[in-house]
């Protein structure tokens, strides 16, 4: 799962959810800011706080073969 299908994901369930963003943050214990920008795709982010938002569905990011850029 890379970084772009990790916030497909986290953003598809979020909303199948019925939350705001504003809302996972708070049930997450992440900051709206963060929230934001991990949907947004950002390049740099805390893995530890990508496992916290993707715990919320009971999944976790795993070290993994990089997939190749086209």
């Amino acid at each position: 799962m890379g970084k772009n299908s990790i916030a497909a994901y986290i953003k598809h369930e979020r909303k199948a959810a019925g939350l705001t963003q504003a809302e996972f943050a708070m049930r997450s214990g992440l900051g709206l800011r963060f929230v934001r920008e991990l949907e947004e795709g950002k390049e740099t982010v805390r893995m530890d706080k990508v496992n916290q938002a993707l715990a919320m569905f009971g999944m976790e990011a795993v070290p993994g073969r990089r997939e190749e850029q086209k």
